[in-house]
């Protein structure tokens, strides 16, 4: 991750960010979760290989994704992939990560109601 002030926010949702993309796409390789994030939020989150890899071992030991290597332009890429229970953690920690969004928004924002 780039030093671009985010960084803490990003740490921490790292594996959300990473099991969605999964969710949505099925499949897709290193570099290719880096631009997609890259060019999701306009380059405003950018991801480095020291950051993203760790994160993928760690959800591929925990049984959330599966990994296949393919010969792409003869040289060796591989994709990763969710499996049953990664597609369910993907759903859920989605789901947790929106509710703590709205309740950040509350706090930060509170609506006029609640402050009268």
């Amino acid at each position: 991750m780039e030093n671009n002030g985010s960084n803490e926010y990003v740490r921490g949702t790292l594996k959300t960010i990473v099991l969605n993309l999964l969710a949505e796409r099925g499949r897709m390789y290193g570099y290719e979760i880096t631009q997609e994030v890259k060019d999701r939020t306009d380059g405003s989150i950018t991801l480095t290989f020291g950051a993203l890899y760790p994160v993928l071992h760690k959800l591929e030991q925990e049984g959330l994704l599966l990994t296949e290597s393919e010969a792409v332009d003869g040289r060796l890429r591989k994709y990763y992939s969710l499996t049953t229970q990664g597609s369910q953690t993907a759903h859920t920690k989605t789901h947790e990560l929106e509710r703590f969004m709205e309740a950040m928004k509350m706090l930060i924002k509170p609506s006029k109601l609640a402050l009268e």
